[in-house]
């Protein structure tokens, strides 16, 4: 496993929580609608076998950080509590909401709760420095646990007090659900079995460089589409119509292009269109082997998709990450349909991060079909580029 990937982090196996206070990260930042109400509640569903694994242990107490949000200080509609009622339903126990996160009440609070008690802290938003690493608050943090257990992959990319900075306080470990995505990704980046096929989309060729440079390291082929793929069309003499360009990008493109072709990494680009007179729902559409003057290609057309699918099927190991098109508009989805399609069937290893690319395979209802889906954006894309992520290389207790 690399070093990006969280070498050596231990998981609950080697955590002894016996009768102790386990302070917990979770990554319950669930969408919710105006009245407040929970539209999604799989963040919550992901970290349950961590909870309930740690009290069938016998921890004294579990105690949940989490965020919600992006609050600048403390936001009513931004609390915890809706969460609590939710999680005391999937639990089938009470837990015990906090309406603050640090302080002689917390801390009481915590002292004070029954064994096999839940504790769910408040918004660790509400507090000023827990974005800033502030010493002063993960030390107000570590004084509510014994041990520490991060189960919040979606947020190991950030070095905050409830992340990072209270593991290097504690005896840390990865929990069951961060535990999986760094051995997912470990899969995929160290002595993958091959052909390892990349799948690579979404709107901006700036917001992956570091993604397609590391890839090319390791992978046989690599497929790009989306937006993304018209500034290396571009590069390479062909003409893009009005299509999303960042001709700020074109030399960074154009050595990509020639470290895969260093490497002999097949580096396959769209091949055919789906073309719309302008960004809208209600455009005209058309398909087109070439792209016309005035025309924008919002999605990879027919041909770019059998291609595509057909390299997906003879890989034994693939990662996706990013739509092929502007898949939420119907006229633009087929793409991104028919990679979520080829993937879900790939007999190959199969792991799909990316927040849109996640969405894509969950509306397709061909999740259950993917060996492995990432519960971190952010995380999985810093993953994918080869960086460390503080909230893992934190974790105190090593293998």
């Amino acid at each position: 496993m690399t070093s990006a990937s969280g070498a050596g982090a231990a998981g609950l196996d080697a955590l002894q929580v016996q009768g102790k206070r386990v302070l917990m990260r979770v990554d319950f930042n669930v969408p919710m609608d105006t009245s407040g109400a929970i539209t999604d509640d799989t963040r919550i569903r992901a970290a349950l076998p961590t909870i309930r694994e740690v009290l069938a242990k016998g921890a004294r107490v579990v105690v949940l950080m989490s965020h919600l949000g992006r609050p600048k200080g403390v936001d009513e509609k931004l609390r915890l509590a809706p969460v609590a009622e939710r999680l005391s339903k999937h639990l089938e126990r009470s837990v015990i909401a906090l309406k603050e996160s640090t302080g002689e009440a917390v801390e009481a609070a915590v002292a004070q709760a029954r064994a096999g008690s839940v504790v769910l802290l408040e918004n660790v938003r509400f507090n000023a420095g827990e974005q800033k690493a502030d010493p002063a608050l993960s030390a107000a943090y570590a004084r509510l646990g014994d041990v520490f257990v991060n189960d919040a992959f979606g947020t190991s990319h950030r070095a905050e007090c409830s992340v990072s900075e209270v593991a290097k306080l504690l005896p840390s470990v990865a929990g069951r659900l961060l535990q999986a995505e760094i051995e997912a990704f470990a899969r995929v980046l160290t002595q993958p079995k091959r052909p390892l096929v990349a799948i690579l989309g979404g709107a901006k060729v700036s917001d992956k460089l570091l993604v397609i440079d590391t890839l090319l390291e390791r992978c046989d082929t690599l497929l790009v589409g989306g937006g993304m793929a018209y500034t290396f069309l571009k590069a390479m003499g062909q003409g893009i119509g009005k299509s999303l360009c960042e001709d700020e990008r074109m030399e960074v493109v154009k050595a990509a292009l020639a470290k895969a072709k260093a490497r002999k990494v097949e580096l396959l680009l769209p091949i055919d269109h789906v073309v719309a007179d302008r960004f809208a729902a209600d455009a005209a559409v058309k398909t087109v082997a070439a792209i016309p003057d005035g025309w924008m290609a919002l999605d990879i057309g027919p041909h770019t998709r059998q291609l595509f699918a057909e390299r997906v099927a003879g890989a034994q190991t693939i990662v996706w990450n990013g739509p092929m098109g502007v898949f939420e508009m119907p006229a633009f989805c087929e793409g991104t349909k028919a990679v979520g399609k080829a993937v879900a069937a790939a007999r190959g290893y199969t792991v799909v991060g990316g927040g849109d690319s996640v969405a894509a395979i969950e509306q397709l209802g061909l999740s259950a079909k993917v060996k492995h889906v990432s519960t971190g954006g952010g995380a999985s894309l810093e993953l994918l580029e080869g960086k460390a992520l503080p909230g893992i290389t934190a974790l105190s207790l090593r293998r």
